[in-house]
């Protein structure tokens, strides 16, 4: 499945927003630098979807705030 991610780092609390069927905002923590932000989101989805960190996967956007994103 492919969904659209809109990311907001440096946020309060860590959180997942569906916003319809295929787009979300994720909220984390981590400041966008050396690829953390990246990382906290594909922690947090991977606890979303409730699939290991392993079947989430970045295809798009790894340098900016919107992403494409595939969980297998």
């Amino acid at each position: 499945m492919k969904i659209s991610v809109r990311v907001k780092p440096n946020s309060k609390e860590a959180a997942v927003e569906k916003i319809s069927e295929k787009e979300f905002v994720v909220r984390v923590k981590a400041p966008p630098r050396e690829g953390r932000a990246n990382d906290a989101v594909i922690k947090l989805l991977g606890e979303y979807f409730k699939v290991p960190r392993s079947m989430v996967k970045i295809l798009r956007g790894e340098g900016g705030k919107n992403k494409v994103v595939e969980i297998f």
